[in-house]
């Protein structure tokens, strides 16, 4: 997770809605008083445990085809985003299946057992039975596969902190490693069920045009929003013009506050003649169009921003542009990702990362460092400033490279430790894929050119790793984001039915 950057969020993330349900035999209860309480205790359990992640909506036990008919009404009802079902013990296939069946939220079985070790000596059947909840997964599984519905399975311990007074052996498995992977796992499908909820209820703005030229980056709005749910709001450059009239005094007050906590302003680059100390006009400018876009954002309930506008030479629209990259690095760092040069796809990955709590700055390479075998990962901005090693610099441009206008651009490098890249592409059949990579932020050196630059260390030599990425046809910007998180990126991917490699 990123650290704390005392930027307060815009917009909070959404929480998932999971269902969760307990499945048994019914003849089970009248020949084991207690048994069924037992069961539904463990289901309480999990509920509890997972609602500090998520709204949870849990029906109980599911113990004959009528019940597994209801609970899936049930759960349509409450347009569940994810549907947990908890293997409590024997159950038929018949009971499980119109749970599925009407209700077309993706399935998890859960195969948690009580205990890491029967009390074989002492136990009676009725104590077996509430430990067998592995018996019916291969069935279930079975009749899921042949029916269409797709589903997964998490194995392990259930992970309670104490013994219930009708167990025979003990069951605080809290601790072990069988019930932590366990719980990692079900606190993933949820995360990545709530990213799923977000991008369904997000708004993008889409200000200005992409890059001309780069073919890699074009996307279908309504490809990208039939694929994720996402609402695409085109915004004009006069938009944002007609923010910049109505900017207050103490909006741009405020901006100069946060400029100044959060940033270093920079003398001129030792080595690049172009960037140099920012003027205070260049400040001002910055100030200015920081408080338009934070105006932009919120008169239009954007939940993430791609832009790109050149502007005719001298123009007025030109210099507005010249002001975007440090309000935009602010706007990243309170929860609305800001993707340069019109790319739509990258935006999505930064979204997801940031609706992860991972962060996820705008980034594509650099350059390589043979010596000590690192990719250079960053951009001319924007930057997401909570992952910043230190204050990020601002420095004045004289010019942007391959860009019109001149402004205040942000030199920066991400915090040493496990990192993570996301790139979201689009394949020829007009599907979006993610590409996963992870390594890790090394302390190596930058330029001093106003850019934001990360050494990163991939799994491979340079060579080879680049090799294998472009092998995946990406777009040639990406989301850095800080720890490994592979893991739960998948995780998204597959909620979103969304093709994905790791490398």
């Amino acid at each position: 997770m990123i650290k704390t950057n005392q930027l307060s969020m815009i917009k909070p993330a959404k929480r998932a809605r999971i269902g969760l349900y307990s499945i048994g035999l019914k003849a089970y209860w009248s020949q084991f008083p207690g048994l069924k309480e037992r069961l539904e205790e463990y289901g309480q359990f999990l509920a509890e445990r997972m609602g500090q992640w998520a709204e949870v909506h849990y029906y109980g036990m599911v113990d004959e085809e009528g019940e597994g008919r209801r609970a899936g009404e049930w759960f349509a009802a409450r347009q569940v985003d994810l549907v947990f079902c908890h293997s409590a013990t024997y159950s038929t296939s018949s009971t499980v299946l119109p749970v599925h069946q009407l209700c077309k939220a993706p399935a998890v079985i859960l195969n948690l057992q009580p205990t890491a070790r029967i009390n074989y000596e002492a136990s009676t059947t009725g104590e077996w039975l509430a430990h067998c909840g592995a018996c019916p997964v291969p069935e279930i599984s079975n009749v899921f596969q042949r029916s269409g519905i797709v589903f997964r399975v998490i194995n392990g311990l259930l992970g309670l902190n104490y013994t219930p007074a009708i167990s025979l052996t003990d069951e605080n498995t809290a601790q072990r490693r069988e019930a932590i992977s366990a719980w990692n796992e079900i606190e993933e499908w949820i995360r990545a069920a709530a990213v799923k909820r977000s991008l369904q209820h997000s708004r993008f703005g889409f200000l200005g045009n992409t890059y001309s030229g780069m073919l890699d980056m074009y996307s279908d709005f309504t490809m990208v929003q039939a694929q994720t749910g996402l609402h695409i709001e085109v915004l004009e450059m006069c938009d944002l013009d007609r923010m910049m009239k109505e900017v207050t005094a103490a909006e741009i007050k405020m901006k100069q506050e946060e400029i100044q906590h959060f940033f270093q302003i920079s003398g001129n680059s030792p080595s690049d003649p172009i960037a140099r100390k920012p003027t205070e006009e260049q400040m001002d400018w910055s100030c200015r169009v920081a408080a338009a876009q934070e105006r932009l954002v919120r008169e239009y309930d954007l939940d993430a921003l791609t832009y790109y506008y050149h502007g005719a030479p001298g123009g007025a629209y030109e210099k507005l542009q010249g002001g975007f990259i440090v309000g935009h690095s602010l706007l990243t760092a309170k929860g609305i990702p800001c993707s340069g040069e019109g790319d739509l796809k990258t935006a999505v990955a930064m979204k997801i990362c940031d609706l992860l709590g991972t962060g996820g700055s705008f980034s594509e390479i650099v350059v390589t460092d043979y010596e000590n075998k690192s990719i250079l990962l960053g951009h001319d901005g924007p930057f997401h400033i909570a992952l910043a090693s230190g204050k990020p610099i601002l420095r004045g441009m004289g010019m942007y490279h391959g860009k019109q206008g001149t402004g205040v651009s942000v030199e920066a490098k991400v915090i040493t430790g496990p990192i993570t890249t996301l790139n979201v592409t689009q394949t020829v059949d007009g599907k979006l894929k993610m590409i996963i990579s992870e390594g890790d932020s090394i302390d190596g050196p930058i330029m001093q050119i106003g850019n934001t630059q990360t050494p990163v260390k991939f799994r491979k030599h340079p060579d080879d790793y680049m090799q294998q990425w472009f092998g995946e046809s990406p777009t040639h910007h990406c989301a850095l984001a800080v720890g490994h998180h592979a893991s739960i990126y998948r995780k998204t991917a597959e909620l979103l039915n969304c093709a994905h490699v790791t490398l």
